[in-house]
């Protein structure tokens, strides 16, 4: 079964469009990244019914179990306000009134509620990593409900492009509740309509697969790059505090960022391409584009297990490897921290890869080529979220673009 024929034998709330594509009543326009992720005050009239929308559901979103007075209080809108959008919600099943609240204060007991976490699922696929595409279908608390993989085997070009639409078929053909949509994260450059710019270790360039996906499934879709995914998915899901630099290390290596609560995405589409920055003055192995001593060519997964690989056989300490590519890493951010005055560097890869001497000498490096009176707090570490990152991170973005929270 297609999406669109699980989407058309399942109920759907109220304004969901019998294909699945938008919320047309209530008029999401999809994932927005120049906006805050969390709506948190009153916006203009004009504006006003599709932000408070949100503003509710993303004040359940993160505290849990609230009244409507409790929602009333936290957000400033009025009593009659919320209660009227708890009505839609509740009869668009993504609302659900879980009981009485146990308060010792006189009167009648406020009813509590909370997100339906089976309202709806999301399929989340990663295409970062270099041996193979992942895929998980999730519910929108972000919980894994299925995985599924699919061996990339050097496949590119058209090839590579089947494997993803083969391994969406399989999670969509698990999913047991109407889907909210499906999210991508894709190594390279990718632009806000879901066009792979330029993705050289896939063989792709101009790859419009936002739409063949969407034209294919019939259901939303996001397709964004990877470490902007994962960013997403730390800021969610994770540990994040305040902003922030994602490091994702995998078929290649990129950065996303999230500036005041804001992503960052550049004018066009490529902040945090630190890939294929060259790093230091010194030459440096040929890189997949065209240049040599890029980033990549230090720390992608592929080239740093060729690199661990032929200092084995030759004898040498694969520490001193892992320490070279923590010190090019180091290198490459020192002046990134300088200039945006982070307070956290995130990294996501493999963890044989990231423990230890990578990890020791990129802070080391930042140490002795930065300020410390002004980014002496900088907190270096890793990803609590693992291999899932970049696949929750893609259902953030369907939530954000559909639902409105994160």
């Amino acid at each position: 079964m297609t999406a669109a024929g699980v989407q058309r034998s399942l109920p759907q709330p109220a304004g969901f469009s019998a294909r699945g594509t938008a919320f047309v009543e209530n008029s999401y326009q999809g994932y927005n990244p120049g906006r805050a992720l969390r709506p948190s005050a009153k916006v203009l009239p004009e504006h006003a019914r599709t932000h408070n929308r949100s503003l509710v559901l993303q004040t359940l979103y993160r505290s849990g179990q609230l009244s409507r007075a409790d929602i009333a209080r936290s957000t400033g809108l009025t009593r009659v306000t919320v209660s009227d959008l708890v009505g839609e919600f509740i009869s668009e099943g993504l609302i659900v009134e879980t009981g009485q609240s146990e308060d010792i204060r006189p009167g009648k007991p406020a009813t509590l509620l909370e997100i339906n976490p089976s309202a709806f699922q999301i399929v989340g696929i990663d295409l970062s990593d270099s041996s193979q595409f992942r895929g998980a279908l999730l519910d929108i608390d972000g919980n894994i409900i299925e995985r599924r993989e699919v061996e990339l085997s050097g496949s590119t070009g058209t090839e590579a492009t089947a494997k993803v639409v083969k391994l969406a078929d399989e999670l969509v053909e698990l999913s047991t509740s109407p889907l909210l949509g499906i999210g991508v994260g894709s190594p390279g450059i990718v632009d806000l309509n879901g066009v792979v710019l330029s993705a050289p270790n896939l063989g792709w360039t101009n790859l419009d697969l936002q739409a063949q996906l969407i034209s294919h499934f019939g259901v939303p879709v996001i397709v964004g790059n990877d470490a902007n995914a994962a960013v997403l998915a730390e800021h969610s899901f994770g540990q994040a505090h305040g902003d922030m630099m994602l490091i994702k290390l995998g078929h290649g290596v990129g950065a996303g960022l999230l500036l005041d609560g804001v992503p960052l995405y550049g004018s066009r589409f490529a902040a945090g391409e630190i890939g294929h920055v060259v790093v230091g003055t010194h030459g440096g192995l040929p890189c997949v584009c065209g240049k040599a001593g890029c980033l990549e060519t230090w720390l992608s997964v592929p080239r740093l297990d060729a690199a661990l690989k032929a200092a084995d056989e030759a004898g040498i300490a694969k520490a001193e490897v892992l320490s070279d590519a923590g010190t090019h890493l180091g290198i490459a951010l020192a002046a990134i921290v300088g200039a945006l005055n982070l307070s956290e560097i995130v990294l996501s890869g493999p963890t044989r890869i990231l423990d230890g001497p990578l990890e020791e000498a990129t802070i080391e490096t930042l140490r002795s080529r930065t300020m410390a009176e002004f980014h002496g707090n900088l907190t270096l570490r890793k990803t609590t979220l693992g291999e899932d990152i970049v696949m929750r991170g893609a259902a953030v973005m369907v939530l954000s673009g559909q639902l409105g929270v994160s």
